[in-house]
C-alpha cells in the first residue's frame, strides 16, 4: 500500500479505542485479531440489553389493552381507552437464559421469531461464500477501480438514492444484509475506509425508511391504523425523504473525501491495516491489472441478475426471508456448475460462507430477545399508556414534537416499523383530534422517529448485523454519525413544526 494512504499514527486517550497503533511489524497476520476492541462486542451488548428489559419488568407496572381484529391492517391492534393494570409477571433469570432462543422462535409453542432472519443471514453466506470461490468479485472491484478512477465519489450519491428507493417504497432493511460484503471491498479499494461502506447501505435505506413514502410496512399500516388514507400527509414525507437524502449524501461525500485525503482522520483508522487485509485480502496492488474470464463474467451477471430478482420478488410478489434464501441457495448452486467448482468445492465453499456470517445470524436472534423480555413482562402497553397520559391538552407545536419524541423513545424497545405502528398508531393518532393536529402528521412523526433512531438502534437486527458484517464495532458508528443524527432531528422537528402551523 502506498505511504500516503497509510494512517499517520495517532495514539489516543479514547479507553473505547483499540491498540491498533503499533507499526505494522507488530501486528499479527490474523485481521481479526487486529480488529479487537475494548468496547464490548455486539453480542455483550445485547445480552446486557436483555438483563436491562427483563429488570424494567420488575419496576414498570404491568399492563394491557383490549385487542381487536382490523382488517385493513391484517392483524390485532389496541382500542383506545381500555387499558387496564393486569398481574404482573417480571422476567427472571430462565427467562434471559431463554431469551436468546426464544428470539429465534417460540420455546413453548414454536411459533417463529426471527428463525427466518437468521437462515435468510447463513444462506446469504453459503451464496457469497461461493461467488469467492470463482474469484469473479475480486477481480471485479479491480476492474471497476480500474474504469471508474477519479469519479469513485459519485458512486456514493447514485448507491445511497437506490438503496433510499428500496427503503420509501418497500421498507428496505433486513435485504440490505446481502449488499455490505459486496461493496464495502469496492469502497475501501476507491480509497474510503469501512464504515463508508457501511454509511452508504445502513444510512441509504435508513433515511428511505425516515421519508417512507409508500412503504407498506410502515406508512400504510401506520394510515390504516390511524384511520387515514396512506397518501395523506405524502408532500410532507417526500420533503423528509429528498431533504434527508441530500444531508444524508452531502455527510457521507465529506466523510469519504476527507478519509481519502488523510486515512488518519477514519474513525476506524485504527483498523485501516486490518480492514484491508480483511476485505481487499493480498491482491490491493493488483487493480490495474486484473481481467475477468467469460466464466466470471457470466457468474457477475448471475450474482447481479439475484438480486434483481431478490428485489422483484419483495416488491411485488410477497417474497420474504424463507423464499429469499431459497433464491440466495439456488443461485449458489447455479454459480457452482456455470463456475465448474465441481461438488466439494461448491459444498465447502458454500459452508465456509456459511460460518462467516454465523455471527450475524446469532445477532439477530438476541436483538430480537429484548423484545421478546418485553412483550412477556406486559410492559410496552403501559410504557404507551403513560404516553398517551403525557399529550393531552398540548398545543399544536409541543403535541407534535412530544408526539415525535414519544415515538423515538418507544422505537427502542419496538424496532420494528410495523409492529410500532400496530401498537401506537391506534392509541395516539386519535389524540390529534383534540390537538388541532392531522393524523397524517402523526403517521410522519412516527416514521421519521422510527427511521431515526433505527441508524443507531442495538435492539434493531439490521443495525447490529451491518456493522458485524462490516466489522465497524458500535462505538466506531456512534462516532460517525452522531453529528448526522443532529442535522437530522433537527431537520425533522422543523418539518413537522412547519407542517403542524399550516
Amino acid at each position: 500500500m502506498n505511504d500516503k494512504n497509510r494512517p499517520t499514527e495517532n495514539p489516543s486517550d479514547n479507553p473505547l479505542d483499540n491498540s491498533l497503533n503499533n507499526s505494522p511489524d507488530d501486528q499479527s497476520n490474523d485481521p481479526e485479531q487486529d480488529l479487537a476492541t475494548r468496547f464490548p462486542t455486539a453480542y455483550t451488548i445485547l445480552f446486557l440489553l436483555i438483563i436491562l428489559v427483563a429488570a424494567l419488568t420488575w419496576i414498570i407496572p404491568a399492563g394491557q389493552y383490549d385487542r381487536a381484529m382490523n382488517e385493513e391492517v391484517g392483524r390485532e391492534v389496541a382500542v383506545p381507552g381500555t387499558y387496564q393494570t393486569v398481574d404482573p409477571n417480571p422476567q427472571g433469570f430462565m427467562d434471559i437464559m431463554l431469551a436468546p432462543t426464544a428470539g429465534f422462535y417460540d420455546p413453548d409453542s414454536y411459533v417463529a421469531n426471527a428463525i427466518d432472519v437468521a437462515l435468510f443471514v447463513l444462506f446469504l453466506g453459503g451464496f457469497l461464500g461461493v461467488m469467492n470461490a470463482t474469484g469473479a468479485i475480486d477481480t471485479g472491484i479491480r476492474s471497476a477501480m480500474r474504469h471508474l478512477k477519479g469519479h469513485e465519489i459519485w458512486m456514493i450519491p447514485i448507491l445511497m438514492t437506490l438503496f433510499a428507493i428500496g427503503g420509501t417504497t418497500y421498507g428496505m432493511a433486513e435485504e440490505t444484509l446481502a449488499f455490505y460484503a459486496i461493496l464495502i471491498p469496492v469502497m475501501m479499494a476507491a480509497g474510503y475506509d469501512a464504515v463508508t461502506g457501511v454509511a452508504i447501505i445502513l444510512i441509504g435505506a435508513g433515511i428511505g425508511v425516515l421519508g417512507s413514502t409508500i412503504n407498506p410496512f410502515a406508512t400504510v399500516i401506520a394510515a390504516n391504523a390511524a384511520d387515514i388514507p396512506f397518501t395523506d400527509g405524502i408532500v410532507v414525507r417526500f420533503i423528509l425523504l429528498i431533504g434527508g437524502l441530500l444531508i444524508c449524501a452531502a455527510y457521507v461525500m465529506r466523510y469519504a473525501l476527507r478519509v481519502k485525503a488523510d486515512p488518519s482522520r477514519s474513525v476506524v483508522a485504527k483498523q485501516w491495516d486490518a480492514h484491508r487485509r480483511l476485505f481487499l485480502g493480498k491482491h490491493e496492488d493488483e487493480f490495474h491489472d486484473s481481467t475477468l474470464t467469460r466464466t466470471q463474467i457470466i457468474a457477475l451477471l448471475i450474482f447481479a441478475a439475484t438480486f434483481v430478482v431478490m428485489i422483484w420478488g419483495v416488491s411485488s410478489q410477497g417474497w420474504w426471508m424463507a423464499r429469499m434464501g431459497a433464491l440466495f441457495f439456488g443461485a449458489a448452486v447455479v454459480i457452482g456448475i456455470v463456475a465448474r467448482l465441481g461438488e466439494k468445492k461448491l459444498t465447502g465453499s458454500f459452508v465456509d460462507g456459511a460460518r462467516d456470517l454465523l455471527g450475524v445470524a446469532l445477532v439477530v436472534g438476541l436483538a430480537r430477545g429484548i423484545v421478546v423480555i418485553m412483550d412477556q413482562g406486559m410492559i410496552a402497553d403501559t410504557i404507551l399508556h403513560s404516553a398517551e397520559a403525557s399529550l393531552g391538552g398540548l398545543p399544536e407545536l409541543a403535541f407534535i414534537n412530544l408526539m415525535f419524541w414519544i415515538e423515538v423513545g418507544m422505537s427502542f424497545f419496538v424496532p420494528s416499523s410495523s409492529g410500532l405502528a400496530v401498537l401506537s398508531m391506534p392509541i395516539l393518532a386519535p389524540l390529534a383530534d383534540f390537538a388541532n393536529v392531522g393524523r397524517d402528521l402523526v403517521v410522519t412523526a412516527y416514521q421519521s422517529a422510527n427511521g431515526l433512531v433505527n441508524l443507531i438502534n442495538p435492539t434493531f437486527a439490521v443495525v447490529v448485523g451491518g456493522l458485524a458484517i462490516g466489522r465497524v464495532s458500535y462505538d466506531r458508528w456512534i462516532a460517525f454519525i452522531w453529528p448526522l443524527l443532529l442535522i437530522l432531528t433537527i431537520f425533522i422537528s422543523v418539518v413537522i413544526s412547519a407542517a403542524a402551523l399550516v
